[in-house]
């Protein structure tokens, strides 16, 4: 796997190049913005690690350049913790991010859930497996392997989503490992002029926990992102 490491900080960029190399990651490194850019359009990376602050270009601006032609994971490395640049990270197409200090277990967990979700595979896939749930894209229907249903939740057979619900779960198993920020999925789900109605989104959330988690109280799969959005973990 390619990784295309952009930060000016070189003590941690060494470490992050050593920590990544022992694990089999090939690393391409960035010092700018304008250098991410071009390599990233040049080496073609599997995936970017990519610091907002960052000279010449900002990263924000980074992903705004990569996005118009790349559906590349880009994961944000940063010491900026204000919950507006995280959303704004986010809406200009970051796939997640992890506010520094970070301990490096997080991070590698991270990167080997992008690898996972890679364009083209389970994002892509007719059928995605929830727990004991198996749930066909194609055919909005919804099976268990199992014979019935878990705590909290309704035996298979009687599992039935609604329209908007069907909508909400498409946009969450065809990004898994994503963070999707609030008003991206009431944008995409609602329209824009639904944008700050977080309460559709609490309730509707609420619902899919309630007829697809194991324990609706205790989410497995459908996570919130405090300040930020959900997150949908195979």
């Amino acid at each position: 796997m390619k990784i295309l490491l952009a930060d000016d900080d070189e003590q941690l960029q060494r470490a992050l190049r050593i920590t990544l190399g022992a694990r089999g990651y090939e690393v391409i490194a960035a010092r700018d913005g304008a250098e991410a850019i071009d390599l990233a359009a040049t080496t073609h990376p599997d995936l970017i690690l990519l610091d907002l602050g960052m000279p010449k270009v900002e990263g924000v601006d980074v992903i705004r350049a990569v996005r118009a032609w790349s559906k590349v994971p880009i994961l944000v490395l940063s010491g900026r913790t204000d919950s507006a640049e995280k959303v704004d990270a986010l809406d200009a197409g970051a796939d997640d991010y992890v506010t520094k200090p970070f301990a490096m277990d997080e991070l590698l967990a991270r990167i080997r859930a992008r690898a996972r979700a890679a364009p083209g595979d389970e994002g892509d896939a007719a059928e995605v497996a929830i727990g004991d749930l198996t749930v066909d894209l194609v055919a909005k229907t919804i099976r268990s392997s199992a014979g019935g249903g878990s705590k909290g939740r309704a035996a298979a057979a009687s599992v039935r989503l609604t329209p908007t619900e069907w909508r909400l779960l498409e946009l969450f198993l065809k990004n898994p490992g994503k963070l999707l920020t609030r008003q991206m999925l009431l944008g995409e789900v609602w329209g824009p002029y639904h944008a700050n109605d977080a309460g559709y989104l609490r309730l509707y959330v609420a619902q899919l926990r309630r007829k697809l988690e194991p324990t609706p109280s205790e989410p497995r799969y459908f996570l919130t992102e405090p300040g930020m959005g959900y997150r949908f973990e195979p």
